[in-house]
């Protein structure tokens, strides 16, 4: 079979995978993700240049850690030689581990794409299908390509793109249904994912506004997407994986999990963070994720940007539970 029938074959056991997002998807996040159903969980978006430089710091990106079984790692920049050294680097280094090469042409950070990287790539087809063809001599592992419906408002230049990174040799494509100039205001139009689909014979993996097991069972069902992309819908979800896809696959309605349980996932996402990221700083974020919507959650959130270690983390959940027990008989329902 070749790398695209692959991938079909993994999408129709689990088409809900964990999208890359830059200061997210860190190895405690895959985690959490991954015990949660996420079948593919891809790396925060690594630079191809600081893989040339050999930093420590990309490195830590890239690297699996043990208890995940499998990575899927996406790269950025815009030069194809130095495309061609990572995929070679990446592969050595992560071996077994590594399910796939993903190419960024979808971000739409102005610090990336006024450098030509990420959605930049999509005015420069030319180069974008240099880089493509560059990787997929190297790797030994499916190369994909992430993008948006296009550059520039207005216009729809995702699905020749993909034809064209088609026949350079990428086994898959995923379509952000927003452009570079929207950034993520306004709604994705997944009607993109529709006509890249039409212009390819590769799998499609669909993306944007997916923020509940409910939005990426209808993504799957009406669009001709192959897989879908969970992003921002994974913030304080991570069962999102499981939920979607007994959803689609099974017809199961999702279940309700409560204030306690979320706290309790809360507590195992820290002790991930402890366990294999040297600083606690990115716990602030996430936790404020798992508060939503919680009482007093403004009270707290401001608690949890004060917190510095993992205990004060810890004492703090504590204490939030502690609360909601001695309210529980009002939250029942929640």
């Amino acid at each position: 079979m070749s790398f695209s029938d692959d991938l079909r074959v993994a999408y129709a056991e689990q088409p809900f995978l964990l999208a890359p997002m830059a200061g997210v998807t860190d190895a405690a996040y895959r985690i959490m993700c991954r015990r949660r159903g996420a079948r593919h969980a891809y790396s925060e978006m690594v630079s191809v240049a600081g893989l040339a430089y050999a930093s420590n710091k990309t490195w830590r990106l890239v690297l699996p850690e043990d208890e995940e079984p499998q990575i899927c790692v996406q790269l950025f920049g815009s030069k194809p030689e130095q495309f061609s050294g990572a995929v070679a680097a990446v592969e050595e280094r992560v071996g077994e581990k590594l399910t796939l090469i993903d190419i960024n042409m979808a971000c739409p950070a102005r610090k990336v794409i006024t450098k030509g990287e990420g959605c930049a790539l999509m005015e420069t087809p030319e180069l974008a299908e240099e880089i493509v063809r560059a990787c997929v001599r190297e790797a030994h592992v499916p190369v994909t390509v992430k993008m948006r419906a296009s550059f520039a408002t207005g216009e729809r230049t995702a699905p020749e793109l993909a034809r064209r990174l088609e026949d350079a040799g990428v086994a898959a494509v995923a379509v952000h249904g927003r452009t570079a100039k929207q950034l993520y205001t306004g709604e994705a139009d997944w009607s993109v994912i529709d006509e890249v689909a039409r212009a390819v014979d590769v799998p499609v993996v669909g993306s944007g506004d997916v923020f509940s097991a409910e939005a990426a069972a209808r993504m799957l069902r009406e669009t001709a997407a192959t897989a879908v992309f969970i992003a921002r819908g994974t913030y304080g979800n991570p069962w999102i994986f499981d939920d979607a896809r007994a959803l689609a696959l099974e017809g199961v309605e999702p279940p309700v999990h409560d204030l306690f349980e979320r706290l309790d996932a809360l507590r195992e996402h820290l002790g991930l963070v402890h366990r294999y990221l040297p600083f606690m700083a990115r716990a602030r974020t996430f936790a404020t994720w798992y508060l939503k919507g919680m009482p007093h959650a403004a009270s707290w959130r401001g608690r949890v940007v004060q917190c510095t270690t993992y205990e004060e983390f810890m004492e703090l959940v504590d204490e939030i539970e502690a609360d909601l027990r001695a309210h529980e008989d009002v939250l029942t329902g929640v």
